[in-house]
């Protein structure tokens, strides 16, 4: 059980599978809505702001990419986390899903402890970030990093990074020199055990050098192994 009830909306067209899931976060203590479309889910996200997403990618209408694209350029749901079901598990797929925010995905068939866990690992990551809101600033040469509000400045201008692009920056920033191997990067993000691609780790640096700008080259690729923040700054 859940110490306090979150409130969870699950968008997912096929209806054995929304029925399965939403009688086992009932179960387990959640509040549980439910959208079978994407244009119901929109609706519903705006009037009720769920504490959690799990998205269908295969929608009828509105995808769920273009779903989870809106949402994480909308300021008043860009903060929602977001966990995306499919039956597609090419690489592809996922890395596409990760660039545009998802904070993880689960593979259809899946287990239902499985995604239970999941579930309750992403509610109390954020729950984590929103606590610490004062948290020790980082001060990286040109960069500042406010690890509990989530904020990155570059030359004192905001940049808007994904949930996941900034975990990796505070991961790697807050060692500098250290080499972080791919999967010690999905860990530091993620948590053990979260079957991610080297591919979907490069996506991230790619994506996050690019929103850097001028300090991009801060991150370092360690050719064969993986990457580190500069220490010389």
């Amino acid at each position: 059980m859940t110490d306090q009830k979150k409130s969870v909306l699950i968008v997912e067209d096929e209806e054995d599978i929304l029925a399965l899931l939403h009688y086992n976060l009932i179960k387990s203590g959640y509040n549980a809505d439910c959208a079978s479309h994407g244009e119901e889910a929109l609706a519903s996200i705006a009037a009720k702001k769920p504490d959690l997403i799990l998205l269908d990618l295969m929608l009828p209408g509105i995808d769920g990419m273009e779903i989870c694209r809106r949402l994480r350029d909308d300021d008043t749901t860009s903060e929602i986390p977001i966990i995306m079901l499919t039956a597609r598990g090419e690489e592809e797929d996922v890395v596409r899903g990760l660039e545009l925010g998802a904070d993880d995905y689960v593979t259809k068939p899946f287990s239902i402890k499985v995604l239970l866990a999941r579930v309750q690992t992403v509610l109390r990551r954020r729950s984590v970030l929103q606590q610490h809101v004062d948290g020790e600033e980082l001060i990286r040469g040109d960069l500042r990093i406010h690890p509990g509000r989530s904020l990155v400045l570059v030359g004192g201008k905001s940049v808007d990074l994904t949930f996941t692009e900034f975990r990796v920056l505070e991961a790697l920033a807050s060692r500098p020199g250290w080499v972080f191997t791919r999967y010690q990067i999905v860990n530091a993000v993620r948590g053990e055990d979260y079957a991610v691609t080297d591919r979907a780790v490069d996506v991230q640096i790619a994506g996050l050098r690019k929103k850097l700008g001028s300090c991009g080259h801060y991150i370092e690729t360690v050719r064969g192994i993986g990457y580190r923040f500069r220490e010389d700054l």
